[in-house]
């Protein structure tokens, strides 16, 4: 386990409450991009693949976490783009 990596994931881990609370609050897609927050996704999801592989430690969790609260944010994205296109 490196603390570097650990670091980096609480860090990321930390903004994803924020954006997920604006999307959710907001009902807006305004500032959000479906195409970056998918390669976030498949990042956190090769991380786990790569923690399972070759060196599962406790800082999976930490990718798993990321990972969800990312896929949180992209269901909230849809959600919102429905909202808005029935808005209009």
């Amino acid at each position: 386990m490196s603390i570097f990596e650990v670091i980096m994931l609480l860090c990321f881990g930390a903004a994803w409450p924020f954006s997920i609370a604006k999307s959710y609050k907001s009902r807006q897609t305004g500032g959000k991009s479906l195409h970056f927050l998918v390669v976030i996704l498949i990042g956190y999801f090769s991380g786990v693949i790569h923690k399972v592989l070759y060196n599962m430690d406790a800082v999976t969790s930490l990718y798993c976490i990321n990972g969800l609260m990312v896929s949180i944010d992209i269901v909230l994205y849809h959600r919102n783009r429905r909202l808005e296109s029935t808005a209009s």
